[in-house]
């Protein structure tokens, strides 16, 4: 009997491992069900978008003799507002995520609401840019090749921001549409047709706005270090500045605001926009005083505590900066549809008119669904692992982004806000490293770094172990390295692409 027990035991146990890796196989096997699922659903919400915008376009074209095309265009145009929304809203609100201020969820929330607000509102402009100022439409001999070079402008440079998506490449979308209707004009008549004085300005302005992001993001840090971190009391240095950040924020959106109303609605000059802006932004600073003052009381005077009192301007810097990427980035998907729609009622678009509501509605919805859908494993890569940022940080990112793509819009240039967000986090991440060896504590860090044994033979300080300081980067070089790559290629690739397809359309087609 007394033998039967170990046996009885062993079978026990032998069923007992038998039931876990059951049910670990059955656990597998939910896992990828919900995870396939997830996909599968994001998919099937996508293709009801474009199917809403289709029966959307219907109605707001019935009657045209090209109703089909019209048709056909908005669907491209919808699909490259998803995959801008997937891409490039990353930016947007990668840092408030990142550096924790924002939960995923509200943060997407917030972003699509704004997405759309500034694409109604201020989207007009930089979508007159790339509807007609790329390209000389009366130099394309007929009508239906313009047609159907922008629609391959579309479909190559969507392709083009789907792959980089899947493949967790922040690609800037200017790049890939301004390269599409290059490379499509070109196949359409040549390179006469593009107006190259207006692409070397806009690659000028892609050259310049990173840096200038990085620029501004540096300056603000600087200002934060030096005014609030690096002081004794450093809870009321807060409770004077931050309303003071708070305002400089607001007002550059009022100003922002005035010069990008239509001017139907409001004609306002450069200086007035200023004036408006200084006034809003005054009223905001002494109204956020009191405010911040309730919230920095019993807080104890360390780093951590201005973190808390950062949050609130981070998540409107990240707002902010979502409405400026709405109206700057929607051009992407609406700039070619309005040269399209604009042919098909007998003559391109005209400089500065404004665009029809059910045209810009499609791109800011678009791009809203494509974040929603796809969007949170881009805001991951752009918040977290390029270089560590707390809410500080984060709305110095945030802030110099959105004024730099302000400025921008204000002028028409289809600038990346990829660029300038990237280069803003890139810019903060280096200048902590900087910061980090060039700081009072230089001695103590590098002693840190190269230990002496205490018997004479201590490193001098301006030996460094190279390896040791490259490990204590703050900045991942490697993801630099694959962004800046995947930059390089995204004109000449969707431009390639583009060209290809509008050569098959032009058989097909034409």
């Amino acid at each position: 009997m007394g033998s039967d027990r170990p046996q009885k035991a062993r079978a026990q146990k032998a069923r007992t491992a038998t039931l876990d890796k059951d049910l670990d196989k059955i656990s597998s096997v939910e896992d990828a069900s919900k995870h396939l699922g997830r996909r599968l659903a994001g998919s099937g919400a996508g293709f009801l978008f474009l199917l809403a915008v289709m029966i959307f376009t219907l109605a707001s074209t019935a009657g045209h003799p090209d109703t089909l095309v019209a048709i056909a265009a908005a669907v491209l145009a919808g699909y490259m507002a998803m995959n801008i929304g997937a891409n490039d809203v990353a930016n947007n609100i990668g840092a408030a995520v990142g550096s924790k201020a924002l939960s995923l969820g509200l943060g997407l929330a917030l972003a699509a609401v704004c997405e759309v607000a500034g694409a109604l509102i201020a989207g007009n402009k930089v979508a007159g840019t790339i509807a007609n100022g790329i390209l000389y439409a009366d130099r394309v001999a007929n009508p239906d090749l313009f047609v159907w070079a922008m629609m391959a402008a579309l479909l190559a440079a969507a392709i083009w921001i789907n792959i980089a998506t899947w493949i967790s490449a922040p690609v800037s979308t200017t790049h890939a549409i301004v390269g599409g209707v290059m490379g499509a004009g070109i196949a359409a008549a040549g390179v006469s047709a593009v107006n190259w004085t207006v692409l070397a300005g806009i690659a000028t302005s892609w050259v310049v706005s990173p840096l200038l992001g990085a620029a501004v993001a540096v300056a603000m840090l600087a200002f934060i270090k030096t005014f609030i971190i690096y002081t004794p009391d450093k809870i009321a240095a807060a409770r004077r500045w931050v309303p003071v950040l708070i305002g400089v924020m607001a007002g550059s959106f009022a100003a922002y605001l005035m010069l990008m109303l239509p001017i139907e609605i409001l004609s306002v000059s450069l200086p007035q926009a200023l004036l408006v802006g200084l006034a809003f932004g005054a009223t905001v600073t002494l109204m956020s005083r009191p405010l911040v003052r309730r919230q920095s009381e019993g807080l104890d005077n360390r780093n951590q505590s201005l973190r808390k009192l950062f949050q609130l301007p981070l998540i409107f810097s990240a707002a902010l900066l979502s409405f400026a990427h709405g109206a700057n980035d929607v051009a992407n998907a609406i700039g070619p549809l309005a040269a399209i729609i604009g042919t098909l009622n007998d003559g391109p678009l005209v400089a500065d008119a404004p665009l029809p509501l059910w045209e810009l509605l499609i791109g800011g919805l678009g791009i809203s669904m494509g974040l929603l859908l796809f969007g949170p494993k881009l805001i991951l890569l752009v918040g977290k692992e390029i270089t560590k940022l707390n809410p500080m940080r984060a709305y110095c990112v945030a802030l110099s982004s959105a004024v730099t793509v302000i400025l921008a819009s204000s002028i028409g240039a289809p600038v990346s806000s990829t660029h300038i967000a990237v280069g803003a986090v890139f810019g903060v991440g280096l200048f902590r490293e900087w910061h980090h060896r060039h700081s009072n504590q230089r001695k103590a860090y590098l002693a840190q770094i190269a230990p002496g044994s205490g018997d004479g033979s201590e490193k001098p300080v301006g030996e460094v172990n190279t390896a040791e300081l490259r490990r204590r980067y703050l900045v991942r070089r490697s993801h630099l390295l694959t962004i800046v790559g995947a930059w390089t290629i995204t004109v000449p690739v969707s431009g390639a692409l583009a060209a290809l397809i509008a050569m098959l359309m032009f058989r097909l087609f034409v």
